[in-house]
């Protein structure tokens, strides 16, 4: 199997090599999602062993396919709709790949594609204002979860799709299957087979300089819990030049709500329910107000959400949690600093290291679209490829990670993906519970004081 990766990565780069000078331009980096969103289109639930490699018996694992099917499409065009352009770059191998399977598939069924990018700023009004008059801006359009399930899914706007997303190696069943569902259905989905990695930045050579143990010992330990997190981030609040005031800081973000409750496998909301009451749940608001009462974040100066990532970048400031796209810019902002990647913690209800993604997205089919058989049909065959990867990212990872740890890291926490729902009921008034616990107030007391409002505000979206 590698042998042959080998040999199809080598005929990609040529086919790579001669589509560049053949005139063409420069090909899109549309498949990218745009920072400001913060969205990412899928999650990693691919394991070391790929679709049709042999399994522990020898015998080579059966893949559903959709059998061929025969129609023709009129020379009807379609409108693939997302916030950036999602045209297929020829920016590798895969792509490549896809590519002549669109253009293949085009002849075939008779069809053209237009690609459609709506500014992000207007994407939701805009979007929702079209199902809702029965006449969609396109035919596949990307939909992000917080408005889409259940919202747009109750008044049945988009068609339930699972049914012909079967095919592990074309969709990723888990957002079909799991993050997309609404009473038994699936209604998103995606070729995409990564995620949305977040985890802990850490500046390894401000940790040498204050001779700190080294953040990935607790790792290889099995010791990154939110207790050796804590003692880390005390440790590195130091008073270098002994002047009465701290000048080190061990961490850069006062307020971590998302990363404790994904940290320990929970979340504020659970389907139609609140879910402040479960044990797990308060865990993660215990420690929130543990971080808090005890101080041991750097103090805010005022500033607004990017405040954690300045302090970061000033170079005396050990971890900052935050998401791997964040990576690059980091890198060229510290260029005389070494950065290092860990898991964020796990928590007492985690097994495992976690990411987690608030804002998710993913392709949908509009109801007063005919044929979503056919659509579905025609994405499969574009992105049932035989990659030349050994993982999703791999090709990201290996040029952002010049640390085997920090890039193994990265692949540890990325099958463990979940979804933050919180951000689905606009009247939760999160920010105000937080608040409040990062003011110090008790657990229990903010517990009690928002239970109702919680509840009010999913009754409010899951309600009749």
């Amino acid at each position: 199997m590698r042998v042959r990766k080998l040999m199809v990565l080598l005929l990609g780069l040529v086919l790579l090599l001669a589509a560049c000078s053949g005139g063409s331009g420069n090909p899109s980096s549309g498949t990218q999602e745009t920072v400001e969103s913060e969205t990412n289109s899928g999650t990693d639930n691919a394991t070391s062993k790929e679709p049709g490699e042999t399994g522990n018996n020898g015998e080579e694992e059966e893949v559903y396919r959709t059998p061929e099917m025969d129609f023709d499409l009129g020379g009807k065009t379609i409108k693939i709709v997302s916030w950036w352009d999602m045209t297929i770059p020829e920016d590798n191998p895969d792509n490549i790949e896809r590519k002549k399977n669109l253009e293949e598939l085009m002849q075939k069924h008779n069809f053209k594609v237009e690609y459609v990018a709506i500014d992000y700023g207007e994407y939701q009004e805009k979007v929702t204002a079209s199902l809702i008059a029965g006449e969609p801006v396109g035919d596949i359009v990307r939909l992000g979860k917080t408005y889409t399930v259940p919202t747009l899914v109750k008044q049945d706007l988009l068609w339930p799709i699972d049914e012909y997303t079967k095919n592990p190696v074309a969709f990723n069943q888990k957002v079909t299957n799991e993050y997309y569902t609404y009473e038994g259905r699936g209604y998103g989905f995606t070729e995409n087979q990564a995620n949305l990695v977040q985890g802990i930045f850490y500046n390894r050579t401000l940790m040498n300089q204050l001779g700190l143990k080294p953040l990935q010992e607790y790792v290889n330990e099995d010791n990154w819990n939110w207790d050796t997190f804590i003692q880390v981030a005390k440790e590195a609040n130091k008073d270098t030049n002994n002047d009465g005031k701290l000048d080190t800081w061990g961490l850069a973000n006062s307020s971590l709500m998302d990363h404790a409750l994904y940290s320990n496998n929970t979340g504020l909301t659970k389907e139609d329910k609140q879910n402040l009451d479960d044990p797990a749940t308060l865990e993660s608001l215990h420690f929130i107000s543990r971080i808090a009462t005890e101080k041991i974040a750097r103090p805010t100066e005022g500033g607004d959400w990017t405040e954690p990532g300045q302090f970061f970048r000033q170079g005396n400031t050990l971890m900052y949690a935050g998401a791997l796209h964040e990576l690059s810019g980091l890198q060229t902002d510290l260029p005389d600093y070494d950065i290092g990647f860990v898991p964020f913690p796990k928590g007492p209800n985690a097994t495992e290291y976690h990411s987690a993604e608030a804002l998710f997205q993913a392709l949908t089919i509009p109801k007063a679209v005919e044929n979503p058989e056919q659509l579905l049909y025609i994405w499969e065959k574009i992105n049932d490829i035989d990659s030349v990867y050994d993982y999703p990212d791999q090709a990201s990872y290996e040029t952002l990670f010049s640390s085997e740890d920090d890039l193994n890291n990265a692949k540890m926490v990325a099958p463990n993906m979940m979804i933050l729902d919180h951000n689905t009921f606009p009247n939760l008034k999160y920010y105000d519970f937080v608040g409040e616990l990062n003011e110090g107030i008790s657990v229990s007391t903010v517990v009690e004081k928002y239970k109702s409002t919680f509840q009010a505000a999913i009754d409010e979206v899951y309600g009749p």
